[in-house]
């Protein structure tokens, strides 16, 4: 059964979903696509050790102190997005990967469709950083949360914004 709560953040409250075994498998914005229905987010629970060091690590996210992410991950998909989302989490903070490029690292260099679409079913966004993936002229494209969210996101890891 899984387990909610919700954090601030420079986007709004942000809501963590942690699965029985207390590993995070969801952080959803606020009118986010593909945001599952209340529902599945299962009972509110504020004392879970997950969320605690999840706002932690978010909260030194954006205050420009934390890179990288260490938070115990349960991502729930098909093992291609499963895949994908594995990629997502090597490309370093502050830089970009095109479509192309992550289903090259697959080994499917046909497939940044189906990459696209399953970017686009991340479970745990700006942890799994789907936000660094951009078209292949270097354009956004897509982003759940929206794409001034993704400019914002990009612009604060380059250093050229701050929330």
């Amino acid at each position: 059964m899984n387990r909610h709560t919700t954090t601030d953040s420079p986007y709004g409250p942000l809501t963590l979903v942690a699965d029985a075994d207390g590993a995070l498998c969801g952080l959803y914005m606020a009118g986010q696509r593909h945001r599952p229905g209340e529902e599945a987010f299962g009972d509110r629970d504020d004392t879970l050790p997950v969320f605690t060091e999840t706002a932690g690590q978010l909260a030194a996210y954006f205050a420009g102190t934390l890179k990288a992410f260490t938070v115990e991950l349960a991502l729930h998909g098909t093992p291609f997005q499963r895949s994908v989302w594995e990629q997502l989490t090597r490309i370093p903070y502050g830089e970009t990967r095109t479509y192309g490029e992550l289903a090259g690292a697959l080994g499917s260099p046909g497939s940044s469709r189906a990459v696209g679409l399953a970017n686009g079913r991340n479970p745990v966004g700006i942890i799994v950083p789907c936000h660094r993936v951009v078209g292949s002229d270097g354009s956004l494209t897509g982003y759940g949360g929206g794409l001034d969210r993704k400019r914002r996101l990009l612009d604060f890891e380059a250093g050229t914004a701050l929330f």
